[in-house]
Protein backbone atom coordinates (compact mmCIF):
# COMPACT_ATOMS: atom_id res chain seq x y z
CA UNK A 1 0.00 0.00 0.00
CA UNK A 2 1.70 3.11 -1.16
CA UNK A 3 1.67 6.22 1.64
CA UNK A 4 0.90 9.30 -0.56
CA UNK A 5 -1.72 7.37 -2.32
CA UNK A 6 -3.72 5.80 0.49
CA UNK A 7 -2.26 7.36 4.44
CA UNK A 8 -2.53 10.78 3.98
CA UNK A 9 -6.18 10.60 2.47
CA UNK A 10 -7.74 8.73 5.24
CA UNK A 11 -9.89 10.20 7.24
CA UNK A 12 -12.43 7.20 7.88
CA UNK A 13 -9.97 5.07 9.19
CA UNK A 14 -5.75 3.45 8.44
CA UNK A 15 -7.29 -0.36 8.16
CA UNK A 16 -8.22 -1.93 4.90
CA UNK A 17 -10.96 -4.65 4.74
CA UNK A 18 -12.86 -7.40 2.74
CA UNK A 19 -16.13 -6.52 1.51
CA UNK A 20 -19.04 -6.40 3.56
CA UNK A 21 -23.05 -6.92 3.98
CA UNK A 22 -24.06 -3.59 3.28
CA UNK A 23 -27.40 -2.91 4.54
CA UNK A 24 -28.23 -3.89 8.30
CA UNK A 25 -32.03 -4.77 9.36
CA UNK A 26 -33.32 -3.52 12.32
CA UNK A 27 -32.78 -6.32 14.53
CA UNK A 28 -30.30 -5.45 17.29
CA UNK A 29 -27.41 -8.44 17.20
CA UNK A 30 -26.59 -10.26 20.42
CA UNK A 31 -22.94 -8.71 21.64
CA UNK A 32 -22.46 -11.19 24.32
CA UNK A 33 -22.96 -8.87 26.75
CA UNK A 34 -25.20 -8.83 30.00
CA UNK A 35 -26.98 -5.22 29.35
CA UNK A 36 -30.70 -4.87 30.47
CA UNK A 37 -32.62 -3.24 27.80
CA UNK A 38 -33.94 -0.51 30.38
CA UNK A 39 -30.57 1.30 30.51
CA UNK A 40 -30.41 3.99 32.92
CA UNK A 41 -27.45 6.29 32.84
CA UNK A 42 -25.65 7.93 35.51
CA UNK A 43 -23.72 10.55 34.96
CA UNK A 44 -22.90 12.23 31.75
CA UNK A 45 -20.40 11.48 28.73
CA UNK A 46 -18.77 14.14 26.57
CA UNK A 47 -15.57 13.01 24.62
CA UNK A 48 -14.75 16.68 24.11
CA UNK A 49 -13.82 16.98 28.06
CA UNK A 50 -10.59 14.72 27.28
CA UNK A 51 -7.76 16.69 26.08
CA UNK A 52 -6.26 15.72 22.31
CA UNK A 53 -3.16 14.21 24.62
CA UNK A 54 -2.50 10.20 25.79
CA UNK A 55 0.11 8.27 27.02
CA UNK A 56 0.16 5.02 25.23
CA UNK A 57 2.00 2.07 26.90
CA UNK A 58 4.60 5.21 28.05
CA UNK A 59 4.57 6.43 24.75
CA UNK A 60 2.96 10.06 24.80
CA UNK A 61 0.68 11.26 22.32
CA UNK A 62 0.60 15.50 22.42
CA UNK A 63 -1.84 18.06 21.33
CA UNK A 64 0.71 19.19 18.84
CA UNK A 65 1.00 15.59 17.48
CA UNK A 66 -2.78 15.83 16.50
CA UNK A 67 -2.65 19.35 15.62
CA UNK A 68 -0.19 18.76 12.88
CA UNK A 69 -2.03 15.78 11.91
CA UNK A 70 -5.11 17.08 11.45
CA UNK A 71 -4.06 20.28 9.62
CA UNK A 72 -2.33 17.96 7.29
CA UNK A 73 -5.31 15.81 6.13
CA UNK A 74 -7.31 18.85 5.72
CA UNK A 75 -4.64 20.70 3.32
CA UNK A 76 -4.33 17.36 1.55
CA UNK A 77 -7.77 16.83 1.29
CA UNK A 78 -8.56 20.68 0.43
CA UNK A 79 -11.01 20.41 2.93
CA UNK A 80 -13.81 23.39 4.49
CA UNK A 81 -14.79 21.83 8.01
CA UNK A 82 -16.88 23.71 10.34
CA UNK A 83 -15.55 23.61 14.11
CA UNK A 84 -18.04 20.74 14.71
CA UNK A 85 -16.55 18.65 12.03
CA UNK A 86 -12.78 19.22 12.82
CA UNK A 87 -13.76 18.39 16.19
CA UNK A 88 -15.33 14.72 14.71
CA UNK A 89 -11.50 14.47 12.74
CA UNK A 90 -9.24 15.36 15.51
CA UNK A 91 -10.94 12.33 17.72
CA UNK A 92 -10.35 10.02 14.62
CA UNK A 93 -6.75 11.22 14.26
CA UNK A 94 -6.32 10.78 17.95
CA UNK A 95 -7.25 7.28 17.70
CA UNK A 96 -5.16 6.49 14.74
CA UNK A 97 -2.12 7.83 16.48
CA UNK A 98 -2.64 5.75 18.99
CA UNK A 99 -3.00 2.71 16.52
CA UNK A 100 0.19 4.26 14.43
CA UNK A 101 2.07 4.00 18.16
CA UNK A 102 0.93 0.76 18.86
CA UNK A 103 1.94 -0.76 15.38
CA UNK A 104 5.52 0.63 16.22
CA UNK A 105 5.22 -0.49 19.83
CA UNK A 106 4.56 -4.16 18.48
CA UNK A 107 7.46 -4.15 15.39
CA UNK A 108 10.08 -3.30 17.67
CA UNK A 109 9.23 -6.47 20.12
CA UNK A 110 9.42 -8.79 17.01
CA UNK A 111 13.24 -6.47 15.94
CA UNK A 112 10.95 -5.17 12.75
CA UNK A 113 11.63 -1.71 13.20
CA UNK A 114 12.79 1.06 10.54
CA UNK A 115 15.98 2.30 10.39
CA UNK A 116 16.47 6.06 9.91
CA UNK A 117 18.25 5.39 7.05
CA UNK A 118 14.95 3.43 5.61
CA UNK A 119 12.76 6.22 7.09
CA UNK A 120 14.23 8.97 5.12
CA UNK A 121 14.87 7.26 1.75
CA UNK A 122 10.18 6.33 2.19
CA UNK A 123 10.15 10.10 2.88
CA UNK A 124 12.10 11.05 0.00
CA UNK A 125 9.46 9.26 -1.99
CA UNK A 126 6.40 11.26 -0.61
CA UNK A 127 8.54 14.65 -1.18
CA UNK A 128 9.11 13.56 -4.59
CA UNK A 129 5.36 12.41 -5.31
CA UNK A 130 4.37 16.41 -4.03
CA UNK A 131 6.75 17.33 -6.48
CA UNK A 132 8.54 19.67 -3.75
CA UNK A 133 12.68 19.73 -3.24
CA UNK A 134 13.30 18.89 0.46
CA UNK A 135 13.11 22.67 1.43
CA UNK A 136 10.11 23.58 0.00
CA UNK A 137 7.88 20.37 1.46
CA UNK A 138 9.60 22.13 4.79
CA UNK A 139 7.95 25.28 4.03
CA UNK A 140 4.75 23.43 2.74
CA UNK A 141 4.34 21.52 5.82
CA UNK A 142 5.15 23.99 8.03
CA UNK A 143 2.63 26.74 6.10
CA UNK A 144 -0.59 24.00 7.10
CA UNK A 145 0.41 23.62 10.37
CA UNK A 146 1.97 20.37 9.97
CA UNK A 147 6.14 19.31 10.33
CA UNK A 148 8.44 16.46 9.06
CA UNK A 149 8.21 14.90 12.60
CA UNK A 150 4.35 14.48 11.61
CA UNK A 151 4.40 12.89 8.31
CA UNK A 152 7.43 10.68 9.36
CA UNK A 153 5.76 9.27 12.33
CA UNK A 154 3.10 8.41 10.22
CA UNK A 155 5.65 6.75 7.56
CA UNK A 156 7.39 4.98 9.99
CA UNK A 157 3.86 3.29 11.79
CA UNK A 158 3.01 2.01 7.84
CA UNK A 159 6.41 0.36 6.91
CA UNK A 160 6.98 -0.87 10.78
CA UNK A 161 3.62 -2.72 10.37
CA UNK A 162 4.02 -3.89 7.00
CA UNK A 163 7.18 -5.55 8.06
CA UNK A 164 6.17 -6.69 10.99
CA UNK A 165 3.23 -8.50 9.17
CA UNK A 166 5.18 -9.83 6.82
CA UNK A 167 7.47 -11.58 9.23
CA UNK A 168 4.95 -12.69 11.94
CA UNK A 169 2.11 -13.00 9.95
CA UNK A 170 2.49 -14.02 6.43
CA UNK A 171 4.44 -16.86 7.30
CA UNK A 172 2.11 -18.29 8.80
CA UNK A 173 -0.45 -18.14 6.08
CA UNK A 174 -0.82 -21.28 3.63
CA UNK A 175 -2.35 -21.19 0.76
CA UNK A 176 -3.54 -25.03 -0.36
CA UNK A 177 -3.13 -25.93 -4.33
CA UNK A 178 -6.67 -27.04 -4.82
CA UNK A 179 -8.10 -23.84 -3.72
CA UNK A 180 -6.28 -21.75 -5.92
CA UNK A 181 -7.40 -24.12 -8.64
CA UNK A 182 -10.97 -23.74 -7.99
CA UNK A 183 -10.47 -19.61 -7.93
CA UNK A 184 -8.90 -20.29 -11.17
CA UNK A 185 -11.21 -22.28 -12.67
CA UNK A 186 -14.48 -19.59 -11.15
CA UNK A 187 -12.50 -16.79 -13.13
CA UNK A 188 -12.08 -18.48 -16.47
CA UNK A 189 -16.18 -19.54 -16.50
CA UNK A 190 -16.67 -15.82 -15.68
CA UNK A 191 -14.79 -14.28 -18.45
CA UNK A 192 -16.61 -12.00 -20.01
CA UNK A 193 -18.98 -10.83 -17.51
CA UNK A 194 -18.76 -7.69 -15.52
CA UNK A 195 -17.48 -6.59 -12.34
CA UNK A 196 -18.21 -3.35 -10.53
CA UNK A 197 -16.12 -1.53 -8.32
CA UNK A 198 -18.59 0.19 -6.19
CA UNK A 199 -18.33 2.16 -2.99
CA UNK A 200 -21.73 3.08 -0.76
CA UNK A 201 -23.19 5.16 2.28
CA UNK A 202 -25.95 3.72 4.14
CA UNK A 203 -28.57 5.42 6.53
CA UNK A 204 -31.35 3.79 8.50
CA UNK A 205 -34.87 5.46 8.07
CA UNK A 206 -37.79 4.67 10.12
CA UNK A 207 -41.05 5.78 8.67
CA UNK A 208 -41.43 8.57 11.13
CA UNK A 209 -37.57 9.98 9.90
CA UNK A 210 -37.51 8.48 6.13
CA UNK A 211 -38.15 12.00 4.63
CA UNK A 212 -35.30 13.78 6.99
CA UNK A 213 -32.94 10.71 5.57
CA UNK A 214 -33.59 11.46 2.06
CA UNK A 215 -33.31 15.11 2.28
CA UNK A 216 -29.82 14.78 4.26
CA UNK A 217 -28.75 12.12 1.88
CA UNK A 218 -29.99 14.20 -1.18
CA UNK A 219 -27.53 17.32 -0.04
CA UNK A 220 -24.40 14.84 0.66
CA UNK A 221 -24.91 13.58 -3.47
CA UNK A 222 -24.85 17.58 -4.39
CA UNK A 223 -22.39 18.71 -2.17
CA UNK A 224 -19.70 15.49 -3.61
CA UNK A 225 -20.83 16.55 -7.36
CA UNK A 226 -20.31 20.29 -6.56
CA UNK A 227 -16.49 19.12 -5.25
CA UNK A 228 -17.08 20.14 -1.77
CA UNK A 229 -16.96 16.98 0.08
CA UNK A 230 -15.08 14.13 -1.23
CA UNK A 231 -17.55 10.94 -1.16
CA UNK A 232 -15.01 9.37 1.11
CA UNK A 233 -15.88 11.55 3.79
CA UNK A 234 -19.50 11.20 3.75
CA UNK A 235 -18.65 7.38 3.95
CA UNK A 236 -17.82 8.00 7.60
CA UNK A 237 -20.95 8.44 8.46
CA UNK A 238 -22.60 4.98 7.32
CA UNK A 239 -23.85 2.92 9.25
CA UNK A 240 -22.36 0.10 7.16
CA UNK A 241 -19.51 -1.60 8.07
CA UNK A 242 -17.78 -0.66 5.28
CA UNK A 243 -17.25 3.20 6.69
CA UNK A 244 -14.13 2.01 8.17
CA UNK A 245 -12.74 1.60 4.56
CA UNK A 246 -14.40 4.86 2.89
CA UNK A 247 -17.53 3.33 1.89
CA UNK A 248 -15.67 0.33 0.09
CA UNK A 249 -17.44 -2.55 -1.46
CA UNK A 250 -14.34 -3.62 -3.67
CA UNK A 251 -15.02 -5.34 -6.92
CA UNK A 252 -18.22 -7.00 -7.11
CA UNK A 253 -19.04 -9.55 -10.08
CA UNK A 254 -22.39 -10.11 -11.74
CA UNK A 255 -23.26 -12.67 -9.45
CA UNK A 256 -22.23 -10.84 -6.42
CA UNK A 257 -24.58 -8.72 -7.15
CA UNK A 258 -27.45 -10.72 -6.44
CA UNK A 259 -25.91 -10.45 -2.66
CA UNK A 260 -27.09 -6.52 -2.84
CA UNK A 261 -30.45 -5.47 -1.73
CA UNK A 262 -32.21 -5.63 -5.44
CA UNK A 263 -32.50 -2.20 -5.54
CA UNK A 264 -28.58 -1.55 -5.71
CA UNK A 265 -28.54 -4.43 -7.66
CA UNK A 266 -30.34 -2.63 -10.54
CA UNK A 267 -28.98 0.90 -9.68
CA UNK A 268 -25.59 -0.80 -10.39
CA UNK A 269 -26.09 -2.36 -13.52
CA UNK A 270 -27.14 1.07 -15.10
CA UNK A 271 -24.71 3.22 -13.77
CA UNK A 272 -21.88 5.00 -16.13
CA UNK A 273 -18.07 5.47 -14.57
CA UNK A 274 -17.96 8.07 -12.25
CA UNK A 275 -21.71 8.24 -11.48
CA UNK A 276 -23.49 8.62 -8.12
CA UNK A 277 -27.00 7.46 -7.41
CA UNK A 278 -29.63 8.11 -4.85
CA UNK A 279 -30.95 7.70 -2.42
CA UNK A 280 -31.65 3.92 -3.25
CA UNK A 281 -34.54 3.08 -0.99
CA UNK A 282 -33.80 -0.42 0.79
CA UNK A 283 -34.67 -2.58 3.43
CA UNK A 284 -34.87 -0.26 6.67
CA UNK A 285 -32.97 2.73 4.94
CA UNK A 286 -31.36 4.24 1.84
CA UNK A 287 -28.38 3.89 0.26
CA UNK A 288 -26.00 5.88 -2.07
CA UNK A 289 -24.11 4.40 -4.67
CA UNK A 290 -20.67 5.31 -6.50
CA UNK A 291 -19.56 3.40 -9.17
CA UNK A 292 -15.84 3.75 -9.45
CA UNK A 293 -14.59 1.93 -12.04
CA UNK A 294 -16.72 -1.19 -14.83
CA UNK A 295 -14.89 -3.74 -16.00
CA UNK A 296 -15.13 -7.18 -17.88
CA UNK A 297 -13.45 -10.36 -16.44
CA UNK A 298 -10.25 -11.87 -18.71
CA UNK A 299 -11.48 -9.46 -21.18
CA UNK A 300 -9.32 -6.44 -22.87
CA UNK A 301 -10.59 -3.04 -21.93
CA UNK A 302 -9.89 0.28 -23.80
CA UNK A 303 -9.49 2.26 -20.90
CA UNK A 304 -6.49 0.47 -20.41
CA UNK A 305 -5.33 1.61 -23.36
CA UNK A 306 -1.56 3.66 -23.21
CA UNK A 307 -2.25 7.29 -24.32
CA UNK A 308 0.33 9.64 -25.63
CA UNK A 309 -0.95 13.16 -24.81
CA UNK A 310 -0.35 16.79 -25.34
CA UNK A 311 -1.82 19.02 -23.04
CA UNK A 312 -2.50 22.45 -23.73
CA UNK A 313 -3.12 25.35 -21.41
CA UNK A 314 -4.54 28.93 -21.33
CA UNK A 315 -4.67 30.91 -18.75
CA UNK A 316 -7.20 33.73 -18.04
CA UNK A 317 -5.92 37.19 -16.47
CA UNK A 318 -7.49 37.71 -13.17
CA UNK A 319 -11.22 39.01 -12.93
CA UNK A 320 -12.18 37.67 -16.53
CA UNK A 321 -15.81 37.15 -16.35
CA UNK A 322 -17.57 34.15 -17.74
CA UNK A 323 -18.48 35.48 -20.35
CA UNK A 324 -15.26 37.10 -21.35
CA UNK A 325 -13.89 33.73 -20.98
CA UNK A 326 -16.40 31.88 -23.05
CA UNK A 327 -15.98 34.67 -26.02
CA UNK A 328 -11.98 33.20 -25.45
CA UNK A 329 -12.79 29.88 -25.71
CA UNK A 330 -14.44 30.18 -29.24
CA UNK A 331 -11.34 31.63 -30.52
CA UNK A 332 -9.37 28.65 -28.66
CA UNK A 333 -11.66 26.05 -30.20
CA UNK A 334 -11.77 27.14 -33.78
CA UNK A 335 -7.62 27.31 -33.68
CA UNK A 336 -7.66 23.32 -32.37
CA UNK A 337 -10.50 22.45 -34.82
CA UNK A 338 -7.74 23.86 -37.74
CA UNK A 339 -4.82 21.72 -35.87
CA UNK A 340 -2.97 19.05 -38.04
CA UNK A 341 -2.41 16.64 -35.25
CA UNK A 342 0.40 16.77 -33.06
CA UNK A 343 2.93 17.98 -35.53
CA UNK A 344 1.43 21.58 -35.40
CA UNK A 345 0.34 21.30 -31.38
CA UNK A 346 3.47 23.48 -30.59
CA UNK A 347 3.13 26.23 -33.38
CA UNK A 348 -0.66 26.27 -32.27
CA UNK A 349 0.29 26.69 -28.81
CA UNK A 350 2.37 29.35 -29.24
CA UNK A 351 0.40 31.68 -31.32
CA UNK A 352 -2.65 30.93 -28.90
CA UNK A 353 0.40 31.75 -26.07
CA UNK A 354 -0.97 28.68 -24.34
CA UNK A 355 1.94 25.94 -22.16
CA UNK A 356 2.71 22.57 -23.42
CA UNK A 357 2.53 19.48 -21.20
CA UNK A 358 4.14 16.00 -22.72
CA UNK A 359 3.04 12.60 -21.50
CA UNK A 360 3.30 9.21 -23.16
CA UNK A 361 1.93 7.25 -20.79
CA UNK A 362 -1.34 7.95 -19.56
CA UNK A 363 -4.00 5.02 -19.20
CA UNK A 364 -6.86 6.01 -20.07
CA UNK A 365 -9.14 4.91 -17.13
CA UNK A 366 -6.86 7.69 -15.04
CA UNK A 367 -8.74 10.22 -16.69
CA UNK A 368 -11.69 11.53 -15.41
CA UNK A 369 -14.41 9.75 -16.46
CA UNK A 370 -16.28 12.18 -18.81
CA UNK A 371 -12.69 12.87 -20.53
CA UNK A 372 -12.39 9.03 -20.73
CA UNK A 373 -15.14 9.33 -22.89
CA UNK A 374 -14.08 11.82 -24.88
CA UNK A 375 -10.80 10.52 -25.78
CA UNK A 376 -11.60 6.63 -26.60
CA UNK A 377 -14.07 8.33 -29.54
CA UNK A 378 -11.43 10.54 -30.80
CA UNK A 379 -8.89 9.89 -33.83
CA UNK A 380 -4.85 10.27 -33.64
CA UNK A 381 -4.24 14.14 -34.14
CA UNK A 382 -7.64 15.72 -32.91
CA UNK A 383 -8.25 17.37 -29.67
CA UNK A 384 -10.86 17.30 -26.76
CA UNK A 385 -13.09 20.83 -26.48
CA UNK A 386 -11.48 23.14 -23.51
CA UNK A 387 -12.69 22.54 -20.32
CA UNK A 388 -12.08 24.65 -17.07
CA UNK A 389 -12.82 27.71 -15.13
CA UNK A 390 -11.78 30.93 -15.79
CA UNK A 391 -9.91 31.01 -12.29
CA UNK A 392 -8.06 27.93 -13.18
CA UNK A 393 -7.56 28.36 -16.84
CA UNK A 394 -8.49 25.92 -19.59
CA UNK A 395 -6.88 22.72 -21.28
CA UNK A 396 -7.19 20.95 -24.11
CA UNK A 397 -5.49 17.26 -24.70
CA UNK A 398 -4.41 16.43 -27.92
CA UNK A 399 -4.58 12.54 -28.93
CA UNK A 400 -0.70 11.82 -30.43
CA UNK A 401 -1.29 7.79 -30.09
CA UNK A 402 -2.78 4.78 -28.69
CA UNK A 403 -1.47 1.62 -27.68
CA UNK A 404 -4.66 -0.85 -27.13
CA UNK A 405 -4.72 -2.62 -24.05
CA UNK A 406 -3.97 -6.35 -24.63
CA UNK A 407 -6.38 -9.13 -24.09
CA UNK A 408 -7.53 -10.13 -20.98
CA UNK A 409 -5.10 -12.86 -19.53
CA UNK A 410 -5.83 -15.23 -16.60
CA UNK A 411 -3.73 -14.66 -13.55
CA UNK A 412 -1.05 -17.02 -12.81
CA UNK A 413 -1.10 -19.54 -9.44
CA UNK A 414 1.41 -17.35 -8.09
CA UNK A 415 -0.91 -14.66 -8.71
CA UNK A 416 -3.72 -15.63 -7.10
CA UNK A 417 -1.67 -17.65 -3.84
CA UNK A 418 -0.14 -13.52 -3.60
CA UNK A 419 -3.86 -12.52 -3.35
CA UNK A 420 -5.15 -14.86 -1.39
CA UNK A 421 -2.27 -14.58 1.01
CA UNK A 422 -2.66 -11.23 1.30
CA UNK A 423 -6.10 -11.08 1.94
CA UNK A 424 -6.22 -13.75 4.86
CA UNK A 425 -2.85 -11.02 6.59
CA UNK A 426 -5.12 -8.16 6.53
CA UNK A 427 -7.62 -10.03 8.33
CA UNK A 428 -5.06 -11.50 10.72
CA UNK A 429 -3.47 -7.79 10.81
CA UNK A 430 -6.82 -6.33 12.05
CA UNK A 431 -6.87 -9.17 14.66
CA UNK A 432 -3.59 -8.37 16.31
CA UNK A 433 -4.76 -4.67 16.26
CA UNK A 434 -8.07 -5.71 17.99
CA UNK A 435 -5.92 -7.52 21.06
CA UNK A 436 -3.39 -4.77 20.77
CA UNK A 437 -5.52 -2.14 21.31
CA UNK A 438 -7.67 -4.61 24.06
CA UNK A 439 -4.70 -5.04 25.70
CA UNK A 440 -2.99 -1.31 25.93
CA UNK A 441 -2.64 1.45 28.94
CA UNK A 442 -3.54 4.40 27.52
CA UNK A 443 -3.81 7.27 29.64
CA UNK A 444 -6.00 10.44 28.36
CA UNK A 445 -4.60 13.72 29.91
Amino acid sequence: MGFAGVALLAIAGMTTGLSAQTVSDNTVPPVGLDIPDNVQIFGKLDPNVRKPTAIVNETVITGTDVDQRVNLIIAVNQLTLSPEEKDKVRLQVLRSLIDETLEIQQAKTAEATVSAAELNQSYQRVVQNFHKSNAEMRDYLTSIGSSERSLKRQIEAELAWQRYLRRKVESNVNVNNEEVDRILKQMQAAKGSNEYHLKEIYLSAGPDRAQQVFDSMRQMIQSIQKGERPFEYYARLSESSTRSTGGDLDWMSQAQLTYLPDSLSKAAQSMNVGEIAGPIEVPGGFSILYLVDKRQVLTADPRDSKLTLKQLTVKFPAGTTQAAAGARVAELEKATRAMQGCGTAAKVAADLGAEVVDNDSVIVRQLPPKLQEMVLAMQIGQATPWFGTPQDGVRTLVLCGRDDAAGGVLPTAEQVTDQITQQRVNLRAQAVLRDLRRDAVIEYR
